[in-house]
């Protein structure tokens, strides 16, 4: 009987600390923790009800992936969004994208082949539908049956938690109709080349498509004209 409650005593904390970080480090990826907000571990602690142990351990390790930064005295705060971290996240989403697309083309099954046909419908209907908001869950799906189906779990580990940093940079053009749909049509580019076992046209879909992204996010989260955009549209053509 001592085993049992020693071994429950060590478990349970282990849970509430994962709970923790994980529903905080999930709304500042979505942006419900904006840019520069401070967080305030007793309050974050009273809301969710537990001590400020937990609270206070997700938020250091929050800091050490780059999410959020320490203030002297007065706790920790969003990290501010740059520019630059957008352009060297693409660039890496590029290269481990590539890859992971590169293996399923020899190692996807047809099933999730099927599986990602109909994530370009569902997402196309859902947003023509009315429901854009809807398409940040479609869009992860993708990349993830995608990644998946490299069938390395390193690799789909990576993917995902660039994806995850990127979020918070495009949450608010993925909302919109047309940016989404402009997303749909380049998996849909991706999908093709990959059925087609189009190396070349994977790699092109793929970088064609994340620098589509960083089109939009630039325009959408740091507020650029639509001068700024067609600007960048010359220099990546």
């Amino acid at each position: 009987m001592a085993t049992n409650k020693l071994r429950l005593m060590i478990k349970e904390p282990v849970s509430i600390r994962k709970k923790v970080y994980a529903a905080i480090r999930e709304h500042i990826l979505d942006g419900s923790f904006p840019p520069g907000e401070r967080l305030v571990e007793s309050r974050i602690a009273e809301q969710i009800k537990t001590s400020r142990t937990p609270v206070r351990e997700a938020l250091h390790l929050l800091e050490s992936e780059g999410l959020l930064e320490s203030i002297p005295r007065a706790g920790y705060r969003v990290k501010p969004l740059h520019w630059e971290e957008v352009e060297e996240i693409c660039e890496i989403r590029v290269v481990n994208e590539t890859l992971a697309a590169l293996w399923a083309m020899k190692r996807i099954t047809p099933k999730e082949i099927l599986a990602l046909e109909n994530n370009l419908k569902v997402a196309e209907h859902e947003v023509r539908s009315g429901a854009p908001k809807a398409f940040v869950h479609r869009d992860a799906e993708f990349h993830e049956i995608l990644a998946h189906a490299s069938r390395s779990e390193r690799l789909l580990e990576h993917c995902q938690l660039l994806r995850k940093h990127m979020l918070r940079y495009r949450i608010e053009s993925l909302y919109l109709p047309e940016t989404a749909l402009r997303a749909i049509q380049g998996h849909r580019r991706i999908l093709e080349a990959l059925k087609a076992r189009d190396e070349a046209g994977l790699e092109k879909a793929i970088r064609d498509h994340l620098e589509q992204s960083k089109i939009d996010t630039r325009r959408y989260a740091f507020g650029k004209s639509e001068e700024h955009v067609a600007t960048l549209r010359n220099e990546n053509a």
